[in-house]
């Protein structure tokens, strides 16, 4: 796999502006389909005592790891329509999962997949940020201080680009 600290290669072509110099959205007819997969996660740091309640169900709104799950998936469904210049695209798995530390920080992952002829990672990055923000919405009463993030990209398959994993 393709492991990548540094951003784009040098020479890397930046297909998003059209002749003008304006935004556009990518042409991907010619595009080959191909399986495509993303994983992205994220955090909430938030105090212990406040994770604790989550887990135990104890937040007055509702079960707040369902309802942000529920709340991930429909983000990655609706991506195209939160960021201009995104495919709208045929999803054919979600799946989010949370964790914790043990401690004070909620973590939350993704991973979407598709076969089309563009990849779905801001469809996994979208479907991380809007879960953190449910978590978020749900518990403000009690912690209005909670930190999200980094919110990143851990690895994609398929497409022309190749894949890509985290170095960590």
């Amino acid at each position: 796999m393709q492991q990548n600290k540094e951003g784009p290669s040098v020479g890397t072509e930046l297909t998003h502006f059209n002749e003008q110099g304006r935004a556009r959205m990518v042409d991907v007819s010619d595009k080959e389909t191909t399986a495509r997969t993303a994983a992205a996660a994220t955090a909430i740091k938030m105090a212990p005592d406040t994770l604790a309640r989550i887990k135990a169900g104890g937040i007055q709104k509702g079960d707040v790891l369902a309802v942000a799950q529920v709340a991930g998936i429909m983000a990655a469904k609706n991506t195209s329509d939160w960021i201009p210049m995104c495919h709208p695209l045929p999803l054919t798995g979600i799946d989010i999962s949370f964790k914790d530390n043990g401690a004070d920080e909620l973590i939350i992952e993704a991973i979407v997949r598709t076969t089309g002829k563009t990849g779905v990672e801001m469809e996994a990055l979208t479907a991380v940020s809007a879960a953190a923000l449910t978590v978020y919405d749900m518990c403000k009463a009690l912690q209005k201080d909670m930190v999200i993030g980094p919110t990143r990209l851990i690895s994609k398959t398929g497409g022309k680009s190749g894949d890509y994993r985290i170095d960590e």
